[in-house]
């Protein structure tokens, strides 16, 4: 009998049948005599049992138990039915499982073997795609990953309809929850539901503003007229921060190999501070910095000032600066981030079932509107619609938006100042002579011209709290509220005011609406429409750089179907945008030297270039295996061709150590 012809674990479940799962029986044990096996350890649990017992009771309960009798056959029975029982069948299941990796493993040997009788004519062909040594499938597995990413994908939307569906159907009212789920709810700037202006008992109105900061996006973002130095210093200070972060991870490898306790956060992060001097320095002037060490100063020179178009008059393909950029361009490292978002958020409102029928892409602002509808007039537009713009901001750009909004701010609350004064004006003019109306009335008539001038100089000394009849101030001098202008007091008390002054117009004339009256009503709900409209927008000063998605959503209070799409369409474009944010503190994990393997990572190649190109660059000594930070010059150059003579010369002088 040989082991082919028993019925593999999978399809076999039986409690006797021999290498079944659940078997009693396995064909790796042959000539055991399982009966005795377990005896022995019966006999040997229940004594032991026995003995504790005996030891522990006293004497007086002992004499009322029937040790002898019911109570070892008991001990014996339970045991056999709980331990013995459970150990044979996890015995038997793991040696059965083990043969038939072994025989997987031999099969798979043997058909290597029968692989050295390859057809001459497939050689040729690996050979002529890169080698029969650099052969590989990734193109292949590119398209499976890719096939299982999108059934993925639609797995997911599905699932997310679901999850939206069933929250709100649970949560029975909509909220800012409805929108963005927890692992992304940092990245809400502003959220506000309010009624619609035209059906205000039907129809939502909500305000939705996004921000993806530029340390969370997967692809980095640059603006179309960034200069090409500028780009390369990005992509050299990556690569300076990534060797700064392996001399770190082996430094504390090396001390867990010495039994000594891990790096912490902190003490990470000083050691990261303390190796950048061994990369770059200061010294701007001098060719052979620390800071030219991989890209020379006279390149650095050639390209500066140079930005993402070159006059037609001065370009030569044969300059350094061309080339440099035509590289640049290649990469495409200008428009990937700002493409990659593009083509993300227009394909998943195309999957989603929300079209667009205006699409207005401004590549080199980077700003992209999405709107669901030409017509701009609310009152033609459906109550199921939304408009999504998308922008790229700077640090540059943030400034300027925010001194802007500054001047917005002072204009509204000088015109609406100015409508206080217009309004109480008219209320002093409709008084009568010598008449009693408020509280300035009377202590006019009751108060003496001493009163009344400390009263005046009160009112005058600019150091003196600005008082009116709403009774809101607002604080604007503190470090933060100057640097971070929030104007939260600001509006509260602006819009005070428009209620005040209103409830005193309503006072005045009551149910009679003369000239006066009809123009100052106008002029007030003018202002607080504009008002509203203004504290509605997103305030520059809570915007950090990077990437902005404003929405805009008009939405049916009973169906929401816009509302839940929408849902969906964020959650997914922020998880194929963003990376999500990070806490360095939970983030400080490593794996051990002795959970990671060398053969893991296979290859056809006889050997692989294991040390990091940039990492050479700063090496002094390449035939001997010491530390970054010793390294007292720099070349200036990259050694770009691996030199195979400096490895094995380096895996010689390991001393014999190796990994785990």
């Amino acid at each position: 009998m040989s082991i082919g012809q028993f019925p593999k674990s999978p399809n076999k479940v039986h409690p006797t049948v021999p290498s079944a799962v659940g078997s009693r029986e396995s064909i790796v044990q042959e000539g055991r005599d399982k009966v005795a096996e377990a005896d022995l350890i019966l006999n040997e649990t229940y004594d032991k049992v026995l003995n504790h017992i005996q030891t522990k009771l006293p004497e007086e309960v002992l004499k009322e138990l029937d040790v002898m009798g019911g109570l070892k056959e008991k001990l014996y029975n339970y045991i056999n039915q709980t331990y013995v029982n459970m150990f044979n069948r996890y015995t038997v299941t793991m040696e059965d499982e083990f043969l038939k990796k072994v025989r997987d493993f031999v099969d798979k040997e043997e058909a290597k073997g029968l692989a050295r009788y390859t057809p001459k004519e497939i050689v040729e062909i690996l050979d002529k795609v890169g080698g029969a040594d650099k052969f590989h499938t990734g193109e292949i597995e590119k398209s499976i990953v890719n096939m299982y990413g999108h059934l993925q994908g639609h797995i997911q939307r599905g699932v997310n309809d679901l999850e939206v569906e069933t929250n709100s159907i649970l949560r029975q009212k909509t909220d800012v929850g409805a929108f963005v789920r927890g692992e992304n709810a940092y990245a809400i700037l502003k959220c506000v539901f309010k009624d619609n202006e035209l059906r205000p008992k039907y129809v939502y109105d909500v305000k939705l503003s996004i921000n993806i900061l530029e340390s969370e996006l997967i692809s980095p973002m640059y603006h179309y007229q960034v200069t090409v130095e500028s780009i390369m210093k990005d992509t050299i200070q990556k690569h300076i921060q990534d060797l700064i972060e392996k001399q770190v991870e082996k430094f504390n490898d090396e001390l867990v190999d010495q039994g000594k306790n891990e790096l912490n956060a902190s003490e990470k992060m000083f050691e990261k501070v303390k190796r950048i001097e061994n990369f770059t320095d200061d010294e701007k002037e001098d060719e052979k910095s620390k800071r030219y060490t991989i890209l020379a100063k006279k390149f650095l020179d050639k390209i500066e000032g140079l930005r993402a178009e070159i006059d037609v008059e001065d370009m030569d393909p044969l300059n350094v600066r061309e080339n440099i950029k035509y590289i640049i361009d290649e990469e495409n490292i200008r428009n990937r981030g700002y493409n990659t978002c593009i083509n993300s958020i227009t394909s998943i409102l195309d999957t989603s079932k929300l079209g667009y029928q205006v699409c207005d892409n401004m590549k080199n602002a980077r700003i992209c509107r999405i709107s669901e509808y030409e017509e701009t007039d609310k009152m033609i537009l459906p109550d199921e619609r939304y408009t999504i713009r998308m922008a790229y901001y700077d640090q540059n750009q943030l400034k300027e938006s925010k001194k802007e909004y500054d001047k917005q701010v002072a204009a509204f609350t000088t015109e609406i100042g100015m409508a206080w004064d217009v309004v109480h004006a008219h209320y002093e003019s409709k008084k009568r002579f010598r008449s009693l109306q408020d509280f300035e009335d009377l202590s006019a008539r009751l108060m003496n011209k001493e009163w009344k001038r400390q009263k005046k100089d009160y009112d005058t000394d600019p150091d003196n709290v600005l008082w009116n009849e709403i009774g809101e101030m607002y604080i604007e001098s503190t470090f933060v509220e100057k640097n971070n202008r929030t104007y939260e007091d600001r509006y509260k008390n602006l819009k005070g005011k428009l209620t005040y002054l209103k409830d005193k117009l309503a006072k005045m004339h009551g149910y009679q609406n003369p000239v006066e009256r009809v123009i100052l009503d106008e002029r007030l709900s003018f202002l607080e429409k504009r008002f509203n409209e203004f504290t509605h927008l997103v305030n520059p000063h809570h915007i950090q750089p990077g990437l902005v998605l404003d929405i805009d959503i008009t939405t049916i209070k009973r169906k929401q179907y816009i509302l839940k799409s929408m849902a969906n369409v964020l959650n997914e474009f922020l998880y194929s945008v963003s990376k999500g944010f990070a806490d360095a503190a939970f983030a400080t994990y490593s794996r051990r030297r002795s959970t990671v393997r060398d053969d893991i990572s296979q290859s056809f190649g006889e050997e692989e270039i294991g040390e990091d190109l940039f990492e050479t660059a700063y090496r002094s000594d390449s035939g001997s295996n010491i530390d970054l930070t010793a390294s007292p010059e720099i070349s200036g150059q990259v050694q770009l061709s691996p030199d195979v003579s400096s490895r094995k010369s380096k895996r010689k002088s390991s001393g014999g150590l190796k990994e785990l």
